[in-house]
């Protein structure tokens, strides 16, 4: 079993889904089930398969957060420090083409959020970035072609 790194941050908000989902969804759900229930012919009841669907998408998820939850291995960010680019690192980077200036930290892959700055560390992005330092270029495949970006920063917070 492959080890999933996180930082404390990710491990806590999917201990919190797995709350969530344990306590709310679930008796939400049986509710919803056992009312569809009470209405008769199980065969053509779409409220009830409806809530069977639900049930089942919520189950798997709850496993999928248990298998994550139990293979994590918490990085402690605070305590790297460094020059060059590794998980947990803040990358300032700039786009050589637009000059558009970006910031992203690596995270791990059940944590990623483009749009919030954190990208996964199996991302084309961040696997060019691991190993490199400020100043550094490189080049990452995108859909539109390639994409060269320049180091400005690299800071562990």
């Amino acid at each position: 079993m492959d080890k999933i790194p996180m930082t404390a941050g990710g491990h806590a908000a999917l201990e919190s889904e797995l709350q969530r989902r344990k306590s709310e969804e679930r008796p939400r759900i049986i509710a919803a089930i056992a009312e569809a229930r009470a209405h008769g012919d199980l065969s053509e009841n779409a409220e009830y398969h409806a809530a069977k669907e639900q049930q089942s998408h919520n189950e798997g998820r709850i496993s999928e957060l248990e298998d994550m939850l139990s293979r994590a291995e918490i990085i402690d960010i605070a305590k790297l420090t460094g020059k060059t680019v590794k998980f947990g690192a803040t990358v300032k980077l700039v786009d050589e083409d637009t000059e558009e200036e970006k910031t992203y930290q690596i995270v791990g892959d059940a944590e990623a959020d483009v749009k919030g700055g954190r990208i996964s560390i199996s991302s084309p992005i961040a696997r060019a970035l691991i190993g490199k330092s400020v100043g550094d270029q490189i080049e990452v495949a995108a859909p539109g072609g390639a994409r060269g970006y320049e180091i400005l920063d690299v800071v562990f917070r």
